[in-house]
């Protein structure tokens, strides 16, 4: 009851998760990344230890292949998992284990992975994809929100949605962002919302971070 969007951005080396799911607080639970690392998507009967996990694996030299073996192969529940990794050089992979409820499946593109379980349909993975790739010059947050409203609009999940997450990173070890809504009716409508105020004021809170003498008293 989950589908999400993980993708590293080949102009500006950021990396990130985009999900929704009908279940609650998916932010604190799927979304996991670190700058110049990867990113990773742990779903369906959620471990959310393997998302931490997963970053290490990256950061030690793993490939996104070898990080996903490895995860899938230190959990005895990994039949439930629903595993997703981009690497630092853009390699995607995905783990779906035996119990992983259908529609689910995972469609790879070139530094994206759309992910997902319990869908309404086979159409949404794609679109999703189709609709990252469609805007290549935008940021990697617009471009993970449009993923998610593509995903929404080719049919979504069998239950109704009601939170959503948007993780990116780019150069320091905190996000770039991480924005959250829960318990909306219209989770990705007010994902869109905050994305939009949000924007604008990125890099200032970034360089308030880094240079804050840079801001004058």
């Amino acid at each position: 009851m989950t589908f999400s969007l993980i993708a590293r951005c080949a102009r500006t080396g950021q990396m990130g998760v985009a999900t929704t799911t009908s279940g609650f607080a998916v932010g604190s639970r799927v979304p996991w990344a670190a700058a110049h690392v990867g990113a990773v998507a742990t779903q369906h009967r959620t471990d959310p230890r393997l998302g931490p996990r997963g970053v290490e694996l990256l950061r030690s030299g793993c490939s996104a292949e070898e990080t996903v073996a490895a995860l899938a192969a230190s959990t005895p529940d990994h039949r439930w998992r629903q595993l997703g990794v981009v690497d630092a050089q853009g390699r995607t992979a995905f783990f779906h284990g035996a119990r992983v409820k259908p529609c689910s499946g995972a469609v790879q593109g070139q530094g994206v992975l759309a992910l997902g379980n319990i869908l309404a349909n086979d159409a949404v993975l794609p679109a999703m994809v189709a609709a990252f790739d469609a805007a290549p010059d935008a940021p990697l947050a617009e471009r993970l929100v449009r993923g998610l409203e593509a995903g929404e609009a080719a049919g979504g999940e069998h239950g109704q949605i009601q939170s959503a997450a948007l993780y990116v990173v780019a150069e320091e070890s905190f996000p770039y962002v991480d924005l959250r809504v829960d318990r909306n009716p219209a989770p990705l409508a007010e994902l869109r919302a905050l994305w939009e105020a949000y924007a604008p004021d990125i890099d200032l809170h970034v360089r308030r971070a880094v240079d804050p003498e840079s801001m004058g008293p």
